[in-house]
């Protein structure tokens, strides 16, 4: 059984259930704004994590046990509540209750499941990130976390034009330090700042998916291409190849992070020096996929479909079977 948990009207979570479907492959697809209305009941049994979750119709459950492929995109417990539970202490408890149980037994499975959250928990501090892709041979940019103003004052000095951003896994636009910004600089006392050497060339997004690599060029004026529109500025997608060897590094960069599906941030430089910036663990795949037509979501259904043929512990229909939870 494969099984995929998050909100519907998600963009990669509907892409991925829309492909298995055209495969022909049977899922689960547990919605979390339901969580408040489930039950999840976990046991440990010989060394091995057991987990049951009943939905919130009569007959609606599904034994983990029976789970060999496991998709990931849930949401802050807060933020995927219904409408109606939303002040609703209690319904808050149980979802928080429910989510938990999910995120443990996807830790603690064995393998198929995309991504583990504890792999996928690097991506929530930015400068250990960091450390990760250095370590994996990437070269990322002269770095500085700080909240001392004169520290990067030293910074820019060395390096000339910087950028800056969040240090949290929280999405956040990527800004020029410019004159309006030094101005500023006095308020990064109040939280640490990430500030980088400004990298000149051209940005492409690499999606790894098992061993496959789908590469999106970006071509754009705007220093951060996922709000240039916002900002004035047109952006181009087109899919490129990499050079082999950046290929395989790539896959083995996301294995190594314990990623089966990952979306690498590249930035190649005018002398073809190619520069790391960031790997996504649960990547917004369907808007570069929308503008180069790259089957990524196919690749991800095939995947879950070849783990769950592998890896699955009991026949499906030994157990109460749900369409959608």
């Amino acid at each position: 059984m494969i099984a995929l948990w998050g909100i519907p009207g998600d963009g990669p979570l509907d892409a991925v259930a829309a492909s298995l479907r055209q495969q022909g492959a049977a899922f689960a697809l547990i919605d979390q704004r339901e969580a408040s209305r489930c039950q999840a009941r976990q046991r440990l049994r010989s060394g091995r994590a057991h987990l049951t979750l009943k939905g919130p119709e009569p007959g609606q459950c599904l034994d983990f046990d029976t789970v060999g492929a496991f998709y990931l995109r849930p949401h802050a417990t807060s933020q995927a509540l219904a409408l109606r539970d939303i002040t609703k202490r209690q319904a808050l408890d149980q979802a928080a209750q429910v989510d938990q149980a999910l995120i443990q037994w996807a830790d603690l499975a064995p393998s198929g499941v995309v991504n583990p959250p504890a792999a996928m928990a690097a991506n929530h501090a930015k400068p250990y990130q960091l450390q990760l892709i250095q370590a994996m041979d990437f070269e990322v940019p002269p770095t500085l976390v700080t909240t001392e103003p004169e520290a990067v004052r030293e910074f820019a000095a060395l390096h000339g034009r910087l950028i800056y951003k969040s240090v949290s896994g929280v999405r956040s636009i990527v800004n020029m330090l410019d004159d309006h910004g030094l101005a500023r600089l006095d308020d990064v006392a109040h939280v640490p700042t990430q500030f980088q050497a400004w990298v000149p060339g051209t940005d492409v997004r690499v999606h790894v998916v098992g061993e496959a690599v789908f590469a999106t060029e970006i071509v754009s004026e705007a220093n951060d291409y996922r709000y240039a529109s916002k900002s004035g500025y047109d952006v181009a997608l087109a899919e490129t190849r990499l050079p082999s060897g950046l290929a395989q590094r790539c896959i083995r960069m996301a294995a190594g992070m314990g990623l089966k599906v990952a979306g690498i941030d590249l930035r190649r430089t005018p002398d073809n020096h190619w520069f790391c910036f960031e790997v996504n663990p649960s990547p917004a795949f369907t808007y570069y996929e929308a503008a180069t037509g790259q089957p990524i979501a196919a690749a991800i259904a095939r995947l879950l479909m070849r783990a769950d043929a592998s890896g699955a512990a009991e026949p499906a229909d030994q157990i109460g079977r749900l369409a959608e939870l």
